[in-house]
């Protein structure tokens, strides 16, 4: 936006500067070409005179005396003939056989009018001619031609043009800069806006300078700020409500738990109401823990947006290392997990060692229990440019389009005959945990089938 205004700014300003030079260099430039055209009229004028006398006396000698020395003054030619054609004077290199000066006597003798001189510029350089007719009335006795130079008209032309043009750019120089100053007041509050609407989309705390730009754009920025104040707290109390619940019902749970493992003893191990009381009680205390480790990465994702320490591992032995605590599991559940291939360079991202465990541990743990038996699980990573991503396949049953779309949302479960029954908070959790990092979590069909996971999460930077 700051580029279009500017553009817009500068060609009006540009336009006004050029809808007061342009008239006046060609002002500038008629004027010059008329004063010249007044001086050698006079000029002309004088000769006129002094040819008259002349040819009353019949005596040229006192004309070619000043016609010579005018020429010698000016540089410039002068011709005089009489009725009959006959050169009276010739002065200054011009004779009156040049077929410019026999086309203008012929015409002044007709009492044609002398033509127009033409505007003068920095560029000209052709002669000016000026004819009068001798005498009086409707008799020509003689014919003046002068040819002037325009030389010295066009250089002050130019000189006069070069101080137009100057003010001119100065002018369009400060034109500029007062729009400059002017897209900056009035685009550089929108940025701030742009910037504090963007941070409240992404949950963090907007600060929209309040005492920039125009006063509508100081009461927008007002607005945005305490509109992600209120949008803050009320994610805040949302959190707390969560944290808060989950930590409270934590201890209720517990003493439940110790209820129902006291009445082991006195149940008969195959009574189904006292198992199935059992395996709730266990969902409860998973979805406890997963709503407690939801809110703990959403309070993470606010203090890492806030400015907090990012943490950093080494990917490469955190994926040996879960690899290794999950293959007995695997082996239970009829999967194998193929170890990743050794790789002789350490990979650092910016992602805390406890929580790369805990997104491979959501990660391998869908995989095993979902593959179903005889899968065949891998576990790899690989780097491009700035980032590292981790990619977990399996070649089980894998999700529809629809299923990879929704498989990071809370409490969404994968469907089917004999799926296990979890809390829906594993890839939700482990989503919120890569977004926190800078990272993204992507869900991928893997070929010809199963489900491919891959996470990329931002290298840590090397200090130099």
């Amino acid at each position: 936006m700051r580029a279009r205004l500017l553009v817009v700014l500068v060609a009006l300003a540009l336009a006004v500067v050029a809808a007061f030079a342009v008239p006046l260099l060609g002002s500038t430039a008629e004027q010059r070409t008329q004063q010249l055209v007044i001086s050698r009229t006079a000029d002309v004028d004088r000769f006129v005179v002094l040819a008259q006398q002349a040819v009353d006396t019949r005596d040229p000698a006192a004309l070619a005396a000043d016609a010579a020395r005018y020429a010698e003054l000016y540089g410039e030619g002068v011709v005089i003939v009489d009725a009959r054609r006959v050169p009276l004077v010739q002065a200054g290199g011009l004779t009156a056989a040049d077929p410019a000066v026999h086309a203008l006597v012929e015409a002044t003798m007709r009492n044609e009018p002398a033509p127009r001189v033409d505007g003068l510029s920095p560029w000209s350089a052709e002669p000016a001619y000026f004819a009068r007719p001798v005498g009086t009335g409707t008799r020509v006795s003689g014919v003046v031609v002068l040819r002037a130079s325009v030389t010295a008209a066009a250089a002050d032309v130019a000189t006069r043009w070069g101080t137009i043009g100057a003010g001119a750019l100065l002018v369009a120089v400060v034109f500029v800069l007062l729009a400059v100053v002017l897209a900056r007041w009035m685009v550089r509050p929108l940025h701030e806006l742009e910037t504090g609407v963007l941070a409240v989309a992404a949950g963090h705390r907007a600060h929209v300078p309040e005492r920039a730009g125009p006063r509508e754009l100081r009461s927008l920025a007002a607005e945005v700020n305490r509109m992600s104040e209120a949008v803050l707290e009320a994610a805040e109390q949302q959190h707390r409500l969560v944290a808060d619940a989950s930590h409270q019902l934590r201890n209720p749970m517990a003493a439940l738990r110790l209820r129902v493992d006291s009445l082991a003893g006195r149940i008969d191990g195959d009574d189904t109401t006292y198992r199935a009381t059992v395996a709730e009680v266990e969902r409860l205390e998973k979805l406890l823990d997963g709503l407690l480790a939801l809110a703990l990465a959403e309070s993470t994702a606010t203090r890492v947006a806030a400015g907090g320490a990012d943490a950093a591992c080494d990917l490469a032995s955190v994926l040996a290392e879960r690899v290794d605590a999950w293959r007995p599991a695997a082996e239970d559940a009829g999967a194998v997990i193929v170890p990743p291939p050794g790789h002789a360079e350490p990979v650092t991202v910016r992602c805390p060692e406890g929580e790369l465990a805990q997104i491979l541990d959501v990660l391998l743990d869908n995989a095993v229990h979902y593959a179903g038996r005889g899968a065949r699980i891998t576990a790899d990573w690989e780097t491009g440019g700035s980032t590292a991503t981790l990619v977990v396949a399996d070649d089980g049953p894998g999700l529809s389009a629809a299923d990879r779309a929704r498989a990071t949302e809370r409490f969404w479960r994968a469907g089917g005959e004999g799926a296990p029954r979890g809390t829906g908070l594993g890839l939700a959790i482990a989503h919120q945990q890569v977004r926190t990092r800078g990272g993204v979590l992507e869900l991928r069909q893997a070929r010809p089938h199963g489900l491919e996971v891959r996470v990329t999460l931002p290298l840590q930077e090397v200090p130099r």
